[in-house]
């Protein structure tokens, strides 16, 4: 019975470490002398810039925790309570003014032969596809390092994809021990700011900065 105990708490132990459940000490980028970087761009003219915006944008999706619930909705928006790691972006992106959903329908109509998994366009639901968001920033943002220990490459507000298109955060302006940064997303988990890159299996196979100063005036779609 004794060893079976110490069996269930240590792997109690393990979850909740697994999960960033368990009390950890995060840092940020001052801790390491790294610089914050600021936009040129306040887009939606709100006294703070655009990364800031993104970044705060993120994380008050974090601490809203939607459910997670990649279901398709009438009318393309799903409910404040309900989301997936896609709707972490268009959200963030909301709070700096920005309307991804309609700055990515149009990039479909603009590139058509850019989306090549889209059939037929569907306004509902392809701004919440990770791969069109990829494809989108890939045309119009900056391309940067995916190797997580150029710790100063990685700033808040950034966004980053997983896997095969199988995720995607907003990197936060939290570190843990060894600079590496946190990510804010939705897959479901307990704490939606965290230090996912500690345990995630899936590559880091993407790292934009959307910087709206280098972009066509055509492509920039405010939030209404």
């Amino acid at each position: 019975m004794g060893v079976m105990l110490i069996f269930f708490v240590l792997a109690g132990f393990a979850v909740a470490w697994h999960f960033n459940i368990l009390p950890e000490k995060s840092y940020t980028a001052k801790d390491f002398g790294i610089v914050v970087l600021q936009s040129d761009v306040d887009y939606n003219q709100n006294g703070r810039d655009d990364y800031e915006d993104i970044l705060m944008g993120a994380k008050l999706e974090a601490e809203n925790h939607p459910r997670y619930n990649g279901a398709y909705f009438q009318g393309g928006y799903p409910p404040s309570d309900i989301g997936v790691c896609s709707d972490v972006i268009w959200r963030a992106f909301r709070h700096a003014g920005y309307n991804i959903r309609d700055m990515v329908d149009a990039d479909i109509q603009r590139r058509r032969e850019a989306y090549t998994e889209i059939v037929e366009p569907d306004s509902n639901i392809d701004f919440r596809r990770v791969r069109n968001l990829r494809i989108f920033f890939e045309e119009y943002a900056k391309k940067l390092t995916t190797d997580i220990e150029e710790i100063e490459e990685w700033q808040p507000g950034d966004i980053v994809i997983f896997g095969e298109n199988d995720h995607i955060g907003i990197v936060s302006d939290r570190r843990n021990k060894k600079g590496r940064p946190y990510i804010i997303h939705n897959a479901g988990q307990p704490n939606r700011d965290e230090d996912y890159i500690k345990w995630s299996w899936l590559e880091i196979t993407g790292h934009y900065r959307f910087d709206a100063s280098l972009i066509e005036d055509e492509v920039l779609v405010p939030w209404k």
